[in-house]
């Protein structure tokens, strides 16, 4: 069974052609024949999420994990634009999404129609592609033709694209007549890297004694283990990963910022941490402190590699190489020598303090949101994928290592709190490891329909934070005396995520001091029938003391 109108039937045959799989609908009445023509064919899985704020984020997860196109379909109206905070995700974060909005027929636009907006590339700042079909039936061809652009760049570039499509009544006919759609493939040739670059990059490698390689967002097992082991063999080469780089290793820097945390304020370990040669790779980085580092000591020259982006964030770019990291240590990895050096081995000693320091300091420390996190970390198991929100969940991770085993995941490309919960499910859903998802309060509560979600894991393991408000605003170098402070910025709401989780059906407990926190997390990550949530309420005004007196006590 097909819908009977025509361009409904290009929709759904163009993502059957091009293998997109993983459908993500909304309900509504415009997008019909979408629904009819998605949820009637076997050949794909079909979810229906309410909200198209959640359902944008959670095609989005399965985008991160799958690194293929994934279809988000809405109805008409201003539902297309609850897509828009997913969009500019996927757009800044590399993730293919494609967006398929229904629309009323291009005379009913601005006539007094209900449920009519101007769809006609509404997304098209933070889209790569934009194809406005026609509901003309003698424009057949020019939709095939659309149709195969938008998502054979949506797989090209790996970008979210927008499909808007014009559909007149009646929407729910069906037929079992089939129309032809031709698929058309783009053949394209890998970009050649220029010679002259990798010539200076070889170049600079052999001559610099002091090689900083900084690792930002990266999927897990971006790079072959020989490499990793090559680069931890250089005495020239420090190796600084974040969180979300999926790249831990013995001979690797973590913790970034408190490794930093003293160089900031001894004018001898700045000249001595400042890179000659800086390679970067990987997607947007969290740490505040090494982007003021590198701005402010900059290396001489900086390459950076990745298939699609090369930004200049430390303003001393030298050269983008257009591929992925593995395609280009295979490509020169050979020709590179090791390079005698105390550069390493100075920053070695000197990290080893540094976490002395951390140790003496974190064991010391009252109930709050640090030790919370610290007895987290310390909890998760060897085989998980962690999804972390933003805002102080991310840089509170940032302060504890991870483990080798571990798929870290954060939605960095614009960094909101918007849809972190939808993202982890949407994730989880694909990844064969059990999810844990560690947020904050307000990032939470502003996401709470996710939970409104039939497909969520049984062993989805969700972690909430509770300060009673945005905590990262006592951390910031804001006035917390100001009359708007508590109002306006910190927001404190006394909410409760136990009566969501009543509601929704998922196994709630929750802790309000570190022996429970810890009795609790114990027993958190055994097997239940259905998700688990647990809600740890910390002080809300000794939290910023505890983590600001951290980055001084290290400064000693």
């Amino acid at each position: 069974m097909y819908p009977e109108i025509p361009l409904a039937q290009q929709i759904v045959l163009a993502c059957k052609a091009k293998n997109i799989r993983h459908i993500v609908l909304s309900p509504g009445s415009r997008n019909a024949p979408l629904t009819i023509g998605f949820t009637t064919d076997s050949f794909f899985t079909c979810y229906s999420i309410v909200d198209e704020r959640s359902a944008g984020f959670f095609a989005l997860g399965i985008s991160q994990q799958l690194s293929k196109p994934v279809a988000v379909v809405c109805t008409s109206g201003s539902a297309v634009l609850n897509y828009y905070p997913a969009v500019s995700e996927a757009f800044y974060s590399n993730t293919p999404l494609v967006v398929i909005s229904a629309d009323r027929p291009t005379d009913k636009i601005d006539i007094g129609d209900g449920q009519t907006i101007r769809q006609v590339n509404v997304l098209a700042n933070h889209t790569i592609y934009n194809a406005n079909l026609s509901e003309q039936t003698n424009l057949l061809k020019y939709n095939e033709e659309e149709l195969n652009k938008a998502l054979n760049i949506a797989f090209e570039k790996q970008l979210p694209v927008h499909i808007n499509v014009p559909f007149e009544e009646p929407l729910y006919r069906t037929t079992y007549t089939l129309l032809p759609f031709e698929n058309q493939t783009n053949v394209r040739e890998k970009e050649k890297l220029s010679e002259a670059y990798i010539q200076h990059f070889l170049s600079d490698w052999a001559t610099a004694t002091k090689k900083m390689i900084l690792v930002g967002t990266l999927k897990p097992n971006s790079l072959a283990q020989k490499w990793v082991e090559f680069l931890s063999q250089d005495p020239s080469v420090i190796v600084l990963t974040e969180t979300t780089s999926n790249m831990v290793h013995s001979s690797h820097f973590q913790m970034i910022d408190t490794l930093l945390v003293p160089v900031e304020v001894d004018t001898f370990l700045k000249e001595k941490l400042r890179p000659e040669m800086l390679i970067s790779f990987g997607g947007m980085i969290v740490s505040k402190k090494i982007k003021e580092f590198l701005r402010e000591n900059r290396p001489k020259s900086h390459y950076h590699i990745d298939p699609y982006v090369g930004y200049d964030t430390y303003f001393c770019l030298t050269h983008h190489f257009k591929t992925d990291i593995e395609s280009f240590f295979e490509q020169i990895g050979e020709e590179l020598p090791i390079v005698s050096s105390e550069y390493k081995p100075f920053w070695q000693n000197f990290i080893q303090n540094i976490y002395q320091k951390r140790e003496a300091y974190l064991s010391n420390i009252p109930y709050s949101d640090m030790a919370v996190y610290q007895a987290i970390f310390q909890s998760i198991g060897q085989e998980y994928q962690v999804q972390i929100s933003n805002s102080s969940a991310i840089r509170y991770a940032q302060l504890f290592p991870s483990k080798s085993s571990w798929e870290v995941f954060c939605n960095r490309g614009t960094s909101g709190i918007d849809g972190s919960t939808s993202t982890a499910i949407g994730a989880s859903i694909i990844n064969s490891k059990p999810t844990i998802f560690i947020t904050g309060d307000l990032s939470f509560f502003y996401n709470s329909n996710a939970l409104w979600c039939a497909y969520t894991p049984t062993n989805f393991r969700l972690i909430l934070i509770n300060n009673d408000g945005g905590g990262i605003f006592r951390i910031l170098p804001t006035d917390k005396e100001l009359p708007v402070f508590e109002s306006f910025f910190e927001t404190p709401h006394g909410l409760s995520a136990e009566y969501l989780c009543q509601m929704y059906g998922w196994e709630y407990t929750k802790a309000s001091d570190l022996p429970t926190t810890k009795m609790a997390l114990a027993d958190f990550f055994n097997p239940s029938q259905c998700p688990k949530l647990l809600e740890v309420f910390t002080p809300r005004k000794i939290n910023d003391k505890i983590l600001l007196e951290y980055f001084s006590y290290l400064k000693k």
